[in-house]
């Protein structure tokens, strides 16, 4: 009889300590300034191969649906590895630690912003920092991809959605086709984008691998009942109560109902949220300019968490400008407030509901290929944002080019900005070259640019 190989990198988390709990998750918060892709490594390394909470099968598995849903991955996938260990209250210490940093450092610095970001000094700090960023965001999307993009089919794949993107294919679509593409594939008999499973690797006696699930992530009616129930009254007091008492013109029913619509339309992860609220904000709304959009996503790569919490900056900067009888610094706390529990709180409405559901169709090759496929065309929208915001941190202007039914962003090389390149290119080597972390990358690159300021180099 074949013996039996002991895997306890494969089963399913135990129970933590809430000490523990607390640690790790705002231990992952904190670490987590530069975006989503550096999130999720961090994640990885510290939850799958440092403390095996979880193996590295379910991680990408739960990571492949948490990008299939609306909202945030970085943020969900929290929510449910924080679940699975303690239960609905380890979700919320999960989720909630995730956020709580960043929604504290994004507040002071949109105070900052709208009290003082459009000073010559402001933009200096702004010249330092967004070059800093775009290294960090391409150390993060390499590291992440390599975890990832598991085969050539999924690099094709991830590549044929950064061009979509790129050329102002919705993102909806992309995500859509990116998943037909994978059941497809599934279908015909082809495997190639379908993640490998460990239990593989092992003898007829481990082909099946040991369930040990607790009791909470099995279905259960009632509980999916009471949870859908709990969770939506939360996520819809608000835009109801605010839509009653004030009506539909209001600053506030208008965040509230634009990032409710948010919430359930960015389908695609942190990036495709971030997307998808700038472009309601800038064209729709008339809210702020592309210009303030850009520097609210560099604020959003500079603070703890999911780069999600851009929604705030983009709510307090409209509820400032719009306070009516407020004063204007007390609505705009508010605005961003209400704009990131409108996009932040579906997060564990659906993790909650989908989370018992997750196990049971861990080895369904049909969905592991699709939700896969999802993944590779998650990554090429997150390399597209970072192309958006490399292009008008580099450049000083950018034409949008029609060609068709397609539109695509090119620039203007006569306007490229020497200085903003020539520290992208030394933050680059700090973070590839010489491993310098993302907090000190940022911080120097900010204090380059306040020190060209002062010599009269940059205005």
């Amino acid at each position: 009889m074949d013996a039996v190989v002991e895997r306890p990198a494969t089963r399913a988390p135990g129970p933590t300590s809430l000490r523990d709990a607390f640690s790790v998750w705002g231990q992952i918060s904190l670490a987590g300034i530069g975006g989503a892709a550096l999130q999720l490594a961090t994640m990885h390394r510290l939850l799958v191969q440092a403390k095996r909470w979880i193996s590295e099968d379910r991680f990408f598995h739960a990571l492949s649906y948490c990008i299939a849903m609306p909202g945030p991955e970085t943020q969900q996938l929290s929510i449910y590895i924080g679940w699975l260990t303690n239960r609905t209250f380890g979700g919320v210490i999960a989720g909630g630690l995730f956020v709580l940093p960043g929604v504290v450092c994004m507040m002071a610095l949109t105070f900052g912003y709208v009290t003082g970001g459009d000073s010559p000094f402001g933009h200096a700090i702004s010249l330092g920092i967004r070059p800093a960023i775009l290294a960090v965001m391409a150390e993060g999307i390499l590291r992440f991809g390599r975890h990832v993009l598991h085969s050539p089919s999924m690099a094709v794949l991830a590549t044929a959605s950064f061009i979509a993107a790129f050329i102002r294919v919705p993102f909806p679509i992309i995500m859509t086709t990116a998943g037909l593409i994978g059941a497809i594939a599934v279908l015909s008999g082809y495997r190639g984008l379908a993640r490998p499973i460990p239990a593989a690797k092992y003898g007829p006696a481990e082909a099946a691998e040991p369930r040990e699930l607790p009791e909470h992530a099995e279905p259960n009616l009632k509980r999916f009942i009471v949870t859908l129930a709990f969770w939506l009254v939360l996520w819809l007091t608000p835009p109801i109560t605010l839509l009653a008492v004030f009506g539909l013109h209001n600053i506030f029913t208008q965040i509230s109902l634009l990032f409710g619509k948010v919430a359930l339309m960015a389908v695609g992860g942190d990036y495709a949220v971030v997307a998808y609220a700038t472009e309601q904000v800038v064209t729709s709304y008339h809210w702020l300019s592309s210009r303030e959009a850009q520097e609210g996503i560099a604020m959003g790569e500079m603070v703890p968490g999911t780069i999600m919490i851009v929604t705030q900056f983009l709510g307090s900067v409209a509820a400032f400008r719009h306070p009516g009888e407020l004063p204007p610094l007390v609505a705009g706390a508010l605005g961003g407030l209400l704009a990131t529990w409108m996009t932040m709180c579906p997060c564990f409405l659906w993790i909650m509901l989908i989370a018992p559901f997750l196990e049971g169709l861990r080895r369904n090759t049909f969905l592991n290929s699709t939700m896969q496929a999802v993944t590779a065309g998650a990554v090429g929208m997150i390399l597209n944002l970072s192309v958006w915001f490399g292009l008008r941190t580099v450049f000083g202007h950018i034409e949008r080019i029609h060609f068709s039914y397609f539109r695509f962003d090119f620039p203007t090389f006569a306007t490229v900005d020497f200085w903003a390149l020539v520290l992208f290119l030394c933050a680059l080597l700090a973070v590839f070259r010489f491993k310098i972390g993302t907090a000190a990358t940022l911080i120097g690159s900010s204090a380059v640019g306040v020190a060209l300021y002062m010599l009269g180099l940059a205005v």
